[in-house]
């Protein structure tokens, strides 16, 4: 199978190669009774984690062979076992998995499905060199697309051709960069009370910029992972609406204080740091909310959502930053 795997699709799904020769326990044994289980039940080949299942067939936690073999017969396997246990949605590709090994480095994974039953089991032997360098080139080409471009498109295209591809992409920033222009001339008696707002304008944009491209890139894998429904998105939209208050507070008080050693003035320094809170909590919600909106109308959200994002992100910033200097000052 390892050897069939230099060729595959990354995008195959992940079903097609898990084992099911895993070892389980249920969650009301003692280590004793666990041990007794795996003597007369006996392990498949290369176990490295035993996986512990309540009434439901629902996986609850793992117990490495190593705490196993130590722990003491009496105590229970819930006691012993680790419950935040890292899974493999059913829905995900070769390349989800390969990228869930990449970050957390274990031997071995479960795969579950919705309710967390356990379907079965995908080792690191599935991965080859060649898998994980080609998976590696997939994320070139996914940094490519999230600023809207295909790389197999640009690549040994002539300059007229690359032409065709990049520049409408670069239309979505030239009509951003003009709304944001606009938006400074009618916020211009604004600007005039407090000259400083003006410098901060790029550290304020590049803020709004990183954050929506970050949330952008995260909306993006959850997605590659799970399939999108409205409970799925409000409560992606609450978890990343927590994150977008502790991003904005950090930043904006560093940069307040800034301004306020700096000029002097702490109303101009309130106005800046409530600005950037405002502005950062709106950028990861376009983050959040473009890729799943082209998701749902049947678009590429891959290489639709970097420019529409960074477009949106930059008008929201700036509404968001002035109306703040203006009701401050």
């Amino acid at each position: 199978m390892v050897s069939q795997l230099c060729n595959v699709n990354l995008d195959e799904p992940i079903l097609s190669h898990i084992r099911a020769d895993y070892p389980s326990l249920r969650q009301d044994m003692s280590v004793q009774e666990a041990l007794e289980s795996i003597r007369r039940v006996g392990i498949g080949e290369r176990i490295v984690y035993f996986y512990v299942l309540d009434d439901d067939k629902r996986l609850v936690g793992v117990v490495p062979t190593r705490r196993l073999l130590t722990a003491e017969p009496e105590k229970s396997l819930s006691e012993v076992m680790i419950s935040k246990v890292v899974s493999i949605p059913n829905t995900a590709t070769i390349l989800d998995a390969c990228e869930i090994f990449v970050m957390y480095r274990f031997l071995a994974l479960p795969v579950v499905d919705e309710q967390r039953r356990m379907i079965g089991v995908v080792d690191v032997s599935l991965f080859t060199e060649e898998v994980f360098d080609f998976a590696e080139r997939q994320q070139y080409d996914t940094v490519f697309e999230s600023v809207g471009v295909h790389i197999e498109q640009v690549k040994g295209a002539s300059p007229l051709k690359a032409f065709y591809f990049r520049f409408p992409w670069l239309l979505a920033t030239i009509s951003s960069g003009t709304i944001c222009a606009l938006l400074a001339s009618v916020y211009e008696t604004t600007l005039a009370q407090a000259i400083a707002l003006a410098f901060f304008l790029t550290l304020v944009l590049g803020l709004g910029e990183s954050v929506s491209i970050q949330s952008m890139m995260v909306t993006l894998h959850m997605l590659r992972m799970s399939k999108p429904s409205l409970r799925w998105y409000l409560n992606a939209l609450h978890r990343e609406a927590r994150t977008a208050v502790y991003l904005g507070a950090a930043s904006g008080v560093i940069v307040g204080l800034f301004a306020l050693v700096w000029r002097g003035a702490a109303l101009v320094a309130l106005a800046i740091g409530s600005g950037i809170l405002l502005s950062i909590c709106s950028a990861c919600l376009i983050g959040l909310s473009i890729p799943v909106l082209l998701h749902t109308l049947k678009l590429d959200p891959k290489i639709a959502s970097g420019p529409i994002t960074l477009a949106l992100a930059d008008i929201f910033t700036l509404l968001c930053y002035f109306t703040m200097a203006a009701i401050l000052l």
